[in-house]
């Protein structure tokens, strides 16, 4: 498992990303300094709490693709307005977030 600071970090980035927008594990990763540990952050993700209320739905990979199984996840985002593809992906084009410049 991650270390605490690797932990928080990743959280301190997943509670910046604004409402309708996503992120992918790779631009978290790059973000705190650690751009090959893309995987690191999924596994982060995947054992967070749900009770600390992170919008880790706003999270997708490289594809925009959401997360297998998690129809919530879709639900979410479409509720926020996120744009989707006719793949299903959500559209990185019109609504990825790379951070504060």
């Amino acid at each position: 498992m991650a270390k605490p600071e690797f932990i928080q970090a990743v959280y301190n980035v997943i509670l910046q990303i604004p409402e309708g927008k996503v992120t992918t594990y790779g631009q978290i990763a790059y973000m705190i300094g650690h751009p090959k540990n893309a995987r690191l952050v999924g596994n982060v993700l995947k054992h967070t709490d749900r009770s600390l209320d992170m919008p880790c739905h706003r999270v997708v990979n490289s594809a925009g693709r959401t997360v297998p199984g998690w129809i919530e996840q879709i639900q979410l985002l479409k509720k926020e307005r996120v744009p989707f593809k006719e793949n299903g992906c959500a559209d990185l084009k019109k609504c990825f977030w790379q951070g504060s410049h």
